[in-house]
This record gives structure tokens, C-alpha cells and sequence, in this order.
């Protein structure tokens, strides 16, 4: 699929991404590939192998059809398996990478993506993800360049975490009205920032929400009992859990700190 996908105009390479690619998926994980382009892809070339592939008419999504951070793709079912493809444009990748390296960062809003899309997903995806096909050598090369985490943008993500304070704040005045909508919200985007400080902290590349919790819980020097603690803030939205959430902020820079 991978060596089809590269014959068509525009798509330069494809990686496995994912779970299936970092070795943590399940029996029924889907199977996501990145399709890294330039210019302007050939969606109607990439619908019709999609459709021969399923054996079924498949819509394609060109750029920016499923957003501006996750672009495009399409959504097939191949040999009963759930086989995803995900454009990326790869002179915004490498952009985006350029900037990483000098420290600079976006949070985009994007649907599927509760606390933004982190610009540095894009260089991660790339880290840690499996070159297929890639018959320029293009995808490699830069996978190559993102083995080393970049120390600025470890600095930039690690100094982020003075956020998670800002919205303990706010919602230590919305706790006591009962005001559970903007309780929930704050506290969230809270161990959001937290996550990607911690992940930045050890030099590894945090792409979305999804486990990023247990995965920062399982970092060395996280704060004891982190998913559990951050669990029951969530679950209780009060003021009790705005001060459970304060003290992971605290013992959290604490460990930024030290670095």
C-alpha cells in the first residue's frame, strides 16, 4: 500500500504512525499511515486507489478538508482492518520542525483535539513513527534530525507549565459557585499543559491527549500518584480538587526547576 501510495503525484512518503508503530497498540488498534506531501496532492488519484484497496467507493479529504492541523485523509476498512490515512504536508512539517529547533511552539484549536493541536506533534509523529516508503530519502533525512529532542524547545514547553498556575486560578474562583463547566475546563487544560511539560522535561515527544496522562504518570520524577490524583480532581470539581490540582502544579515546577 505504502509503494502505491508514493506513485501517486504529490505524496513523497509514508510512514506507520501510531500505536501499531511504537509498539503499544492493541489486537484492534487501527493501522495509521501518514502520507507526507508537497504541493497540492492528487486526491482524486488517492480516492480512486483508496476505492480499489476497499474494493468500495472511499471520499478523500484534501488539505485542511479535516482541519488545519490533522489537514486531510481518508478512512478505509481493508481486509476487515481499519486502515487511517493522514495527509501532511511536509514543508509545513519541516517548518514547523525549523521553529521547534528555535524554541517557538503554536497550540492550534482542532476538532479531535479537546486541549489543541501542540505544533510539535508534527516533528514527533516524524520521530516516532516507521518510514514505509520514502523513495527520495526525504522522510528519513528528517527523521534522522529529529532523533536529538531539541533543548530550546524542551526549555519552551518546561517554562509552559507557568499556565497550568494561571488556570488553577481562575478556577479557584469558579469552584465555589459551582461553576463545573469552567471548573472542568480549567483543570483540564491544567494537566494538559502539566503533560507536555513533563514530556518536554525528559526530552520525549508528547503528541496528543490520548494517554499522554499515564504516560507522564510513568516519567521519573513525576509527582507520586499523578494519574490517580489528577483522576480524582476531575472527578470532584470543587474546591478540594482546585487544591489537589494546585499541588501537582507546585510539585511539578518543582521538578522543572531543577533541571
Amino acid at each position: 500500500m505504502a509503494d502505491r501510495l508514493t506513485e501517486v503525484p504529490g505524496i513523497r512518503a509514508v510512514a506507520l504512525g501510531g500505536s501499531r508503530a511504537r509498539g503499544t497498540h492493541r489486537p484492534d488498534s487501527d493501522w495509521d499511515l501518514g502520507l507526507y506531501y508537497r504541493g497540492t496532492p492528487d486526491t482524486a488519484a488517492l480516492a480512486a486507489l483508496a476505492s480499489a484497496f476497499q474494493g468500495s467507493p472511499v471520499e478523500v479529504a484534501g488539505p485542511g478538508g479535516w482541519g488545519p492541523w490533522v489537514n486531510g485523509g481518508a478512512w478505509l476498512r481493508v481486509d476487515g482492518v481499519q486502515v487511517d490515512w493522514i495527509l501532511r504536508d511536509l514543508d509545513r512539517v519541516e517548518s514547523v520542525w525549523a521553529g521547534c529547533r528555535e524554541g517557538r511552539y503554536e497550540v492550534g484549536i482542532q476538532p479531535g483535539h479537546p486541549l489543541g493541536f501542540w505544533s510539535p506533534a508534527y516533528p514527533g509523529e516524524v520521530a516516532l513513527g516507521r518510514v514505509l516508503a520514502d523513495p527520495a530519502g526525504e522522510l528519513t533525512g528528517l527523521q534522522r534530525e529529529t532523533a536529538d529532542y531539541p533543548e530550546p524547545l524542551r526549555k519552551a514547553l518546561a517554562d509552559a507549565a507557568w499556565e497550568a498556575d494561571f488556570s488553577v486560578v481562575a478556577a479557584r474562583k469558579s469552584a465555589p459557585a459551582g461553576d463545573r463547566l469552567h471548573v472542568s475546563l480549567c483543570l483540564s487544560r491544567a494537566f494538559g499543559v502539566l503533560a507536555q511539560s513533563l514530556h518536554a522535561h525528559h526530552r520525549t515527544w508528547c503528541l496528543n491527549e490520548k494517554g499522554a496522562l499515564a504516560a507522564a504518570a510513568a516519567l521519573p520524577d513525576a509527582p507520586a500518584h499523578f494519574a490517580d490524583r489528577v483522576g480524582e480532581a476531575l472527578r470532584g470539581l470543587d474546591t478540594v480538587a482546585v487544591e489537589t490540582a494546585a499541588e501537582l502544579v507546585r510539585e511539578v515546577r518543582e521538578v522543572l526547576r531543577e533541571a
